[in-house]
């Protein structure tokens, strides 16, 4: 089959992240805004090419203040790097529609190599005609390599924010016509 184009549909995915907080609890959050490049033959993603983009401006993580810090200098600078992105640029097969994704992820201007693990969760037509597939994105990645190094020492040892950062992603995508 030859690479079609996918569109991701924003009302039903998700762009989802946790880390710990005083090394005893884990904070969760989400992306609201973001977007997809996708050349894909479902079937065998290994020819696929994969472009991605989130604003680090829509963190949502249920608390205003901390979003806020998120977004400031000590973190994200929102307001002089408005995106992540990631660029695919090797698939591997590991097994009966998983996939490892590896490309380059970039985040405060710094990129570096991630790979992610990719799961093909199925196709369908919806009511409408369209043809749907699902995919779910597990990764983890440390903030310190992108830059993302605020943290504050705790009184009982450790720290306050966690530098491993877990990431899932709940795909939904429309072939493009």
């Amino acid at each position: 089959m030859a690479l079609q184009k996918w569109a991701v549909d924003v009302a039903h995915s998700s762009v989802d992240f946790s880390i710990k907080h005083m090394m005893i609890a884990t904070v969760k959050g989400a992306f609201h805004q973001f977007s997809a490049d996708v050349e894909a033959d479902v079937n065998d993603l290994t020819t696929a090419n994969i472009g991605f983009s989130v604003n680090v401006a829509s963190i949502d993580t249920r608390n205003g203040d901390r979003d806020n810090h998120l977004r400031s200098g000590d973190f994200f600078d929102a307001e002089n790097h408005p995106e992540m992105t990631f660029r695919s640029t090797s698939v591997k097969k590991t097994g009966d529609g998983e996939y490892d994704v590896t490309g380059d992820l970039t985040i405060r201007g710094t990129t570096k190599p991630a790979t992610f693990a990719v799961t093909y969760e199925g196709s369908g037509k919806d009511p409408w005609g369209n043809e749907k597939v699902g995919f779910s994105v597990k990764g983890t990645i440390l903030r310190s390599d992108y830059g993302l190094t605020w943290n504050a020492a705790l009184e009982t040892g450790g720290v306050l924010v966690g530098d491993s950062v877990k990431i899932t992603l709940d795909i939904e995508a429309t072939k493009e016509a």
